[in-house]
């Protein structure tokens, strides 16, 4: 791949995020790099659009050297969506979403503000990359990795409708078992819910929600949640549903 690029990054934990920051670093070894980010956190919104509000957009300082970064106080497909059709000087050549703090592996992928920024990509016709990890884990798997796998998705043909999910796990690199592509979505959720009781400030019953991810041998063979749960690197595609 000897053209430079031309990349957006955007992702749900926020502008300040670790993930961002470590992702951009990496993408800036690929071409001219653009942020647009949410604000604040907004894990688990998914493909939300803001509709009946302004989007406040401010360009901000970034440790990494981008052609610019903008935090906006949006969703991330606001972000993707703004992003394209006003904020860059040229359409991206692709988008990079995360890195997730947290896998989108299963039927999570459908709450993922990742995924969602993403999705909002391809809808527009432009090849994209999520990418996620392990919430409490290291990071020496993905630091290590994305960059070479970046490059190699990539040089793929782009398939309308269609992005890349990659999940790292959270091991040490000597722990690393590997990278298992052609992953399919396990057709269930990677991650348990558990709602517990609690009380809010003003005193009303209310209820907080814990999860913790299956264990590996519940998760389907073949599929993203076994792979990344056992240890591997694992590569496959989501699609989008408006598209196929």
């Amino acid at each position: 791949m000897d053209k430079r690029l031309n990349i957006l990054i955007s992702n749900d934990d926020g502008i300040n995020a670790d993930g961002i920051i470590r992702l951009a670093r990496m993408a800036v070894e690929l071409g001219d790099v653009w942020i647009a980010a949410p604000s604040s956190q907004c894990s688990a919104m998914s493909q939300k659009l803001t509709i009946f509000s302004t989007i406040a957009v401010q360009q901000v300082d970034f440790p990494a050297p981008v052609k610019a970064a903008y935090s906006i106080d949006g969703t991330p497909t606001d972000c993707v969506s703004l992003a394209v059709a006003r904020l860059l000087p040229v359409k991206p050549d692709i988008v990079l979403s995360g890195i997730n703090y947290g896998y989108n592996a299963g039927f999570d992928i459908a709450y993922s503000g990742t995924i969602g920024a993403a999705t909002e990509a391809v809808m527009r016709g432009i090849p994209a990359i999520a990418f996620s990890e392990q919430h409490d884990g290291v990071h020496e798997v993905a630091d290590k990795y994305m960059l070479p796998l970046a490059r190699e998705l990539i040089a793929k043909p782009h398939v309308p409708g269609e992005l890349w999910n990659i999940n790292f796990p959270g091991c040490p690199l000597d722990e690393l078992r590997g990278t298992l592509y052609d992953r399919e979505i396990a057709r269930r959720c990677l991650y348990e819910n558990v709602y517990t009781e609690d009380t809010t400030a003003d005193g009303r019953r209310g209820y907080h929600l814990h999860s913790k991810p299956i264990a590996p041998e519940d998760a389907p063979e073949g599929s993203d949640a076994r792979a990344v749960l056992s240890g591997y690197i694992s590569v496959g595609k989501v699609k989008c549903r408006v598209m196929v």
